[in-house]
């Protein structure tokens, strides 16, 4: 599953890459803002899933010495510097678009910039096509992240096909007037439109890196424990769960009952397979500790 992941990234690398310095060079050429930032908006991908192939590679890794819990953390600290740069560049062009809309606009080839928007957006389309089958088995967080880039990327380059279409249809007629404003009005909606999705990835990744545990986790570990106190008459327990990146880290402690000082070693270890069983997500991404005790400062 880890080679597939990785494959599916390095296409991803090559493809954005490929989008971004097409972007950029047009832009530049045509003297289009929104062109330039939705090749700038690429170039940052790029660069993100760059570093989303690196965090990969290192997450299928064995914690070494220095990283003895697994080196999870690395994958929201690359969502959050994604969203966080992305919000920047966001910002940025929206203030560039309203100074060009109060300098009265610039204009554009249209034709030549409709030519860009349809080789672009067919890209894009392909490659959210491709993610998106492939992911259905993987549910990487990794490839669903570079999914709602590619996602973006297509919804900004259908956003300027459709304004280059409705400037080359003003050209020569009443309404010509209004063509310089289309690039630099473009470039502000889609800043607007754009922000608030790479905004939530950083909140969600700050607490991932916080360790602020999910509600609905906590709710689940709590009912989990509550159920097994009744079945078994614990005395008290306490946990601590944390979702970072991919990785579920559960921690539990027991105060047994007098009634099960007797019990042996192997009886434990089955009460603690069937915590570990309801609890779920088996895997190389779960880091599980549940422990018995009759002293409850051990708490």
């Amino acid at each position: 599953m880890a080679g597939i992941e990785q494959r599916i990234l390095k296409l991803s690398i090559l493809a954005t890459a490929l989008v971004a310095c097409g972007g950029i060079a047009f832009g530049l050429w045509s003297g289009s803002q929104s062109i330039v930032f939705d090749g700038l908006f690429n170039a940052i991908d790029s660069c993100m899933a760059l570093l989303a192939l690196l965090v990969s590679r290192l997450l299928v890794k064995q914690p070494g010495r220095r990283f003895q819990q697994g080196y999870w953390h690395f994958e929201p600290l690359v969502l959050a510097l994604n969203g966080s740069v992305l919000v920047l560049l966001c910002v940025y062009a929206l203030i560039n678009s309203i100074g060009g809309l109060l300098r009265g606009g610039h204009a554009l080839a249209f034709d030549a910039a409709l030519v860009y928007a349809l080789l672009t957006l067919a890209c894009s389309v392909l490659m959210l096509g491709y993610q998106r089958r492939h992911n259905r088995k993987l549910k990487s967080e990794l490839i669903q992240l570079d999914i709602q880039s590619w996602l973006i990327s297509t919804l900004i380059t259908a956003a300027l096909l459709a304004a280059f279409v409705v400037g080359y249809l003003l050209q020569d007629t009443s309404w010509q007037w209004l063509t310089p404003y289309i690039d630099p009005a473009v470039l502000a909606l889609l800043s607007l439109l754009l922000i608030p999705g790479p905004l939530r990835t950083v909140i969600k990744a700050v607490k991932q890196v916080l360790r602020i545990t999910p509600e609905a986790l906590e709710h689940e570990i709590s009912g989990l424990m509550a159920g097994m106190t009744r079945r078994y008459g614990f005395e008290c327990s306490s946990h601590s769960v944390a979702q970072i990146g991919r990785g579920l880290f559960v921690e539990i402690q027991i105060v047994l009952p007098e009634a099960m000082d007797r019990w042996k070693v192997s009886e434990l270890d089955d009460l603690r397979a069937e915590i570990a069983a309801a609890i779920g997500r088996e895997g190389p991404n779960r880091w599980l500790a549940i422990a018995f005790t009759r002293d409850r400062r051990w708490l």
